[in-house]
């Protein structure tokens, strides 16, 4: 069976990390017909916006995405890339796993971290809706629905079920915000009744955020609105090594856009030496959503066995090896595996 997915590689190490991800994604043996849709600043420059149409009508016919990272121009008025695509395609979930990598040498090491992070993605304060009521007063609206925090609560539960897990968080700040954040916890409380074998708890985010990096290996499934869940999760990913190492995932209905998180790192660009580590364990996500499971492990193994090994690590991970030589520990990984089955 053959697969369409849009292939979005950026600009920055974009291009680099994205076709490392390419080539260990195609090491598997899952058929993808990849369609390349180029996005960096120059395009956004050439069309005025921040999301042109070629990117859109790709994602319409494919239903999937890869995507490197892209700088958003800072002056122009141009939107952040990924909020334009979250709105346009209704993508209303964040999921962030992190995970220990073997032999990384990070402060927690010596605890085994394994979280997922589920973080509403369509509204909160990240709606935008701000006005100046009078010079230097300013107001910002933080728009909670029950639908938006219904379907995050029912995709994290879901999740959990599907996969085993144990238990799932809540993060709010209900003591303050009792309407806003109240609807939320409401919503989450009507979903776990549904899955009684699941823990279900609640924490306050600010206490939520001590206890990550005090005991950070008692999470499991975390579910958050959208401003706590974009800062607990970047917060997350730096207790396994920061996002060079973390992938992400914005699901929606239709469609699913999977991204290296990090940021297009212009000053390292076209040197070699670009960290592919997130970007494939993106593609692995992306795997498990077009049902190729199977290779979804395979690619995710063979990432964590060149980190076990630490032979093939870039720079940035204590090593000396390049894109390339990663890329290539990471496919010869893959072909062992296969070889072995």
């Amino acid at each position: 069976m053959s697969h369409k997915v849009t292939l979005i590689p950026g600009d920055g190490i974009g291009p680099e990390v994205s076709a490392a991800a390419r080539e260990a994604v195609d090491a598997t043996g899952v058929k993808i017909e990849w369609e390349v849709a180029e996005l960096n600043p120059d395009i956004m420059a050439k069309t005025g916006q921040s999301l042109p149409p070629h990117v859109i009508e790709s994602l319409e016919r494919t239903g999937a995405g890869l995507k490197g990272p892209v700088t958003t121009p800072i002056a122009g008025g141009y939107t952040s890339v990924n909020v334009a695509l979250r709105k346009r395609l209704d993508l209303y979930a964040n999921v962030r796993p992190v995970r220990s990598l073997p032999g990384l040498v990070t402060r927690f090491s010596d605890v085994k971290i394994d979280m997922v992070i589920f973080r509403e993605n369509t509204e909160d304060l990240y709606s935008g809706l701000e006005h100046e009521v009078v010079r230097d007063v300013v107001t910002s609206l933080k728009v909670i629905t029950r639908t938006a925090s219904i379907r995050i609560a029912e995709a994290a539960f879901s999740f959990a079920h599907e996969l085993g897990r144990k238990k799932v968080t809540a993060i709010h700040k209900a003591n303050i915000m009792k309407l806003a954040d109240g609807l939320f916890l409401r919503c989450c409380r009507e979903v776990a009744a549904r899955f009684p074998h699941i823990e279900y708890k609640e924490l306050i985010v600010d206490n939520a955020s001590m206890q990550l990096v005090i005991r950070p290996e008692q999470f499991d499934i975390l579910l958050l609105p959208n401003l706590y869940g974009d800062i607990v999760s970047d917060l997350a990913a730096g207790l396994v090594g920061g996002l060079g190492v973390v992938p992400g995932a914005n699901l929606g209905e239709r469609h699913a856009v999977f991204e290296a998180v990090h940021g297009s790192a212009p000053d390292i660009a076209g040197q070699g030496i670009a960290n592919p580590t997130a970007m494939m364990l993106s593609a692995a996500m992306m795997l498990v959503h077009l049902k190729e499971q199977s290779a979804a492990n395979r690619l995710r193994s063979a990432v964590e066995g060149v980190y076990a090994e630490q032979r093939h690590l870039t720079k940035d991970v204590g090593g000396k090896a390049g894109t390339r030589e990663f890329t290539d520990g990471v496919i010869a990984a893959l072909k062992a595996r296969v070889s072995s089955i």
